[in-house]
């Protein structure tokens, strides 16, 4: 089915993604513990700003500001009713943000996890999160987005929750997870895990992939066990600009512009058509990542100490596939930096 995200993606062959939402929101005065959604009626020009920094840094989509717009989440904000609203209205503005870009810029409604762990090791039924993911894609779609796009998502089984929201809502969708332990996700999924989860779905995604993650490395090395898998469906690659430090109170990545411009060519040669950053990453490193892209020929794969030598060591010693045995530790889903 023709949808303006694979069409461009079709003419261009690679489609360059945004960076970072908090940390961009934090520069403009977020505080921590203070909801990033809540911005998209207080702040409307902040969010719009937001949207333009990736514009103009020539991003071909972005994500929106509505990674908690879910009920769970905005719970702890006493803002649980207005999931579907501050959807709405974070797609809204990217809507404007995308239709005055004097070119064809995808809106991509962004969806993070319920921050609940589902049925049977917690107490989130399967219903309640298609629902809550159904409320968060409707009000994605009612305000202009083109696709959905889930992010940071560890267990599986939120992932299928999360694919029949979308289903629900009659919107397509991209999904992709964070492998940050030790090469797997948080709660075991392997790389090879995750394309048999994609390719087993009744609504699969239009593409899948990984983001945040540790550092540019690790997810790299994740993007070459997806291509290994040998599924035509295209692989979005979205790492985090650099390692975290604490510097003086604060998280600081230490990636800077001319690393991610490396990566993103690492990332394309890996089997990535989808190229954006997450935790740290700011407009500065997407002007370079785009020209990177744009006057350096696709590659072949790099080996992995080709990877090592251009962004840094490994966290872990492999990839978390072929291990008998992967820690599966319990969390509530994080906030994409």
């Amino acid at each position: 089915m023709s949808n303006t995200f694979s069409d461009l993606l079709a003419e261009k062959g690679t489609l360059l993604a945004d960076g970072a939402t908090g940390t961009n929101l934090f520069n403009m005065g977020l505080m921590s513990g203070d909801a990033p959604e809540l911005w998209n009626t207080d702040e409307p020009a902040k969010i719009t700003a937001l949207y333009k920094g990736a514009v103009d840094a020539g991003s071909d989509l972005f994500l929106t500001n509505s990674f908690g717009a879910n009920a769970s989440r905005l719970t702890l904000h006493d803002a649980a009713k207005r999931a579907h609203e501050l959807s709405r209205v974070a797609a809204e503005i990217g809507r404007e943000v995308a239709d005055t870009a004097g070119r064809t810029v995808i809106v991509a409604g962004s969806v993070g996890p319920t921050g609940e762990i589902m049925e049977p090791v917690g107490s989130l039924s399967h219903a309640l999160a298609v629902e809550m993911f159904h409320e968060t894609a409707d009000g994605l779609k009612a305000g202009g987005a083109d696709i959905g796009w889930l992010e940071t998502i560890s267990a599986p089984e939120e992932y299928r929750a999360a694919a029949e929201g979308f289903a629900l809502a009659g919107l397509p969708w991209c999904g992709t997870m964070s492998f940050d332990t030790a090469g797997r996700t948080m709660m075991g999924l392997t790389s090879e895990g995750m394309v048999d989860l994609v390719e087993d779905l009744d609504n699969a995604p239009l593409a899948y992939g990984a983001n945040c993650g540790t550092g540019a490395s690790d997810l790299l090395r994740t993007v070459l066990g997806f291509a290994g898998k040998g599924s035509t469906r295209p692989i979005i690659a979205k790492g985090n600009a650099g390692i975290p430090k604490y510097v003086d109170g604060h998280i600081h990545y230490d990636g800077t512009p001319e690393l991610m411009g490396q990566y993103a060519i690492m990332a394309r040669n890996c089997g990535a058509s989808i190229i954006g950053g997450c935790c740290g990453t700011m407009p500065a490193h997407l002007k370079l990542m785009r020209e990177a892209l744009d006057t350096t020929p696709k590659g072949t794969a790099p080996a992995l100490e080709e990877i090592t030598a251009a962004l840094g060591a490994f966290s872990s010693e492999t990839d978390g596939t072929g291990d008998t045995a992967a820690p599966k530790r319990e969390r509530r889903g994080r906030r994409r930096g």
